[in-house]
């Protein structure tokens, strides 16, 4: 007999890899918020934080591709 399992998109790997990602993301939009500069013209707006929300997306990319050995 075979289980009936939900036939999900991802495996487990893949979905608390978009975790960490979303995580990843919103710690980068917080760091550009905390910028004192006037307009977020400082070292968090301007360069801290948008590398980090890059290195979210990046996380989020591999989340999507990477394959799961117990996902088929």
């Amino acid at each position: 007999m075979e289980e009936n399992k939900p036939n999900l998109a991802f495996g487990r790997k893949n979905y608390i890899l978009m975790l960490v990602g979303i995580a990843v993301l919103a710690v980068g939009f917080t760091i550009m918020t905390m910028d004192d500069e006037q307009y977020g013209l400082g070292f968090l707006g301007i360069t801290l934080g948008p590398l980090v929300v890059l290195a979210g997306f990046v996380v989020e990319i591999f989340a999507i591709l990477a394959k799961d050995k117990t996902h088929k």
